[in-house]
């Protein structure tokens, strides 16, 4: 039986919480951030919590040794 590898990709996005819960940064924080308006970057800096289970689903099944 081969080894499971961890998809890099989603390993760097997505995190759990101590409880358990898939928390990832907002997107389109990035760049062009000069004609935003304050209150979204404001926005952007805090995490949000993923709530669909088939998000969840999808994580767990390619990065499954994430923290």
């Amino acid at each position: 039986m081969p080894k499971i590898k961890t998809h890099k990709s989603t390993a760097k996005r997505f995190r759990r919480t101590g409880t358990g819960k898939l928390v990832a940064m907002h997107q389109g924080r990035g760049h062009l951030r000069r004609h935003k308006a304050p209150r979204t970057l404001r926005k952007y800096r805090v995490t949000k919590v993923i709530e669909a289970s088939a998000a969840d689903a999808r994580v767990q099944k390619l990065a499954p040794f994430i923290d």
